[in-house]
């Protein structure tokens, strides 16, 4: 596996100010902070019920934070027009865990729904960019008419990215992107999105609980702790970090692990 290639410091296409998230009188998030700068491959790591699903969500606008602020694209998500909503819609892609593709339609059909929702290309262009997508991913054209219950784990995964990428997005998220995926398909979907993020220059906010993928492709990592993140930092850094969590999770049996295979 390479190292990841440092990026020069540029502006924020994700700026989360003061985050607060609760359920009920449960506390998620206090005063949290994050940046993720334009280029960066980023990957959110922290213990269970820190919230990292609660971040993303909040983040894309699936839930309302109950204080905070979040800003994609310097636009104001809480504020945000009709309008530009949509611009950051169409700026932006998401991977679910589980992929979340339509049982009912044919991965063809998967990848070209975002082009057929935001776009007015005709139908010949859609699929034209849908198959060109599925490429990308590295699926042959054997996959087009396959139907998500047909697919491997690591073929919906691949899938899923693809529909993401439908829109040329500038800013994907991906959830757990290599959970549930063998060693061999978790490497090569790992050096899939670090080849996208330098082929394409696209922003990546990654959840992953996998130390192999932060080694392998992430620019930064932001932990989640003590509800709100205590730090963003290279792998590197965080390996001489004096806080209890980071220092079990990094350099613990499967960080130094981790640590030897990169």
């Amino acid at each position: 596996m390479t190292a990841p290639i440092e990026k020069p410091t540029r502006e924020n296409v994700v700026e989360v100010r003061g985050l607060l998230s609760q359920f009920g009188d449960r506390v998620i998030h206090q005063d949290l902070d994050l940046d993720v700068q334009r280029g960066e491959v980023v990957g959110v790591v922290g213990g269970s019920g820190t919230g990292k699903t609660v971040l993303l969500n909040s983040i894309i606008g699936l839930k309302q934070p109950e204080g905070g602020s979040v800003k994609l694209f310097g636009m104001e998500r809480e504020t945000m027009t009709k309008a530009e909503a949509a611009e950051v819609e169409r700026r932006t892609g998401v991977l679910f865990q589980q992929g979340a593709l339509f049982s009912s339609l044919t991965v063809l059909d998967n990848v070209a729904s975002p082009l057929v929702e935001h776009t007015d290309l005709p139908a010949k262009t859609i699929r034209e960019l849908a198959e060109m997508k599925i490429a990308m991913v590295g699926l042959k054209p054997e996959s087009h008419y396959l139907k998500p219950a047909e697919l491997s784990g690591g073929m919906r995964k691949r899938v899923g990215l693809a529909r993401a990428m439908a829109l040329d997005p500038e800013l994907i998220f991906l959830d757990e992107p290599t959970a549930g995926l063998d060693p061999i398909g978790a490497a090569a979907f790992d050096q899939l999105i670090r080849d996208l993020s330098d082929d394409l220059d696209l922003t990546v906010f990654m959840i992953t609980h996998d130390l192999d993928s932060l080694y392998a492709i992430c620019d930064k990592v932001a932990v989640l702790a003590d509800k709100h993140v205590v730090a963003k930092a290279t792998v590197q850094e965080l390996e001489r970090s004096d806080h209890p969590w980071i220092k079990e999770y990094f350099l613990g049996p499967r960080g130094r692990a981790a640590h030897k295979a990169a």
